[in-house]
């Protein structure tokens, strides 16, 4: 699998298209200096000469390079959720295969986009500025991801305690995280793993009463 294209999803609720194509623009040339210099090798005047902009603009949009890393960040979340979403879908009620796909997709996808590449990269070699978005600051991953697995579970799974499967749904999105950051085995290996833990979590949940 290669690498996932640009969001083509539109501009946010709220937000004038022109703007929303500025903030595209900014952000596309962000993720490509990353790729190709690590977060570390990211200017805010060369990401401006790359969109087309002045660096006044970019601080405009952002309002720091810490901003921009966020944004940036949000975007592949949501490609990544996005994707989970229909993962989930195409397998319905059936637990394991709805499971197995959303992880393995996600795995693969990870170990093949650039940028989760170039944020792995750096940080290995010491810099760490956009590893925390995924780990330490990962409100965003864990929240997004977590929502898409309840979305999905309180259509197939209508009768289980909700804080049960909100339980399991955060459980197997800090593990999938975990193994994006830190793999040990061949994606379909651990994929197989946590489909089986992820059956086991939610099947419980399904059983277990709400309290009251």
């Amino acid at each position: 699998m290669g690498e996932l294209p640009n969001d083509s999803s539109g501009p946010a609720r709220g937000v004038p298209e022109s703007k929303q194509r500025l903030r595209d623009a900014i952000v596309d040339a962000a993720r490509a200096q990353a790729v190709a210099a690590g977060w570390d090798g990211v200017r805010m005047g060369g990401v401006a000469q790359a969109a087309g902009v002045s660096r006044q603009t970019v601080y405009n949009e952002f309002g720091s390079k810490a901003g921009l890393a966020e944004a940036l960040a949000r975007r592949e979340v949501d490609r990544f959720v996005g994707e989970v979403r229909a993962a989930l879908a195409a397998h319905g009620p059936d637990v394991r295969a709805a499971a197995y796909a959303a992880i393995r997709h996600t795995l693969a996808a990870a170990a093949d986009n650039p940028l989760v590449k170039a944020i792995l990269t750096s940080a290995r070699g010491g810099s760490d500025e956009l590893l925390p978005y995924l780990t330490t600051r990962s409100e965003l991953v864990l929240t997004e991801s977590s929502a898409a697995l309840l979305e999905w579970a309180g259509q197939h799974l209508p009768e289980g305690d909700p804080a049960a499967l909100a339980f399991a749904a955060d459980t197997i999105v800090r593990l999938v995280v975990s193994h994006i950051v830190l793999p040990r085995s061949p994606v379909e290996e651990t994929a197989d793993q946590l489909a089986d833990l992820a059956v086991h979590l939610f099947h419980t949940a399904a059983t277990t009463r709400s309290p009251g």
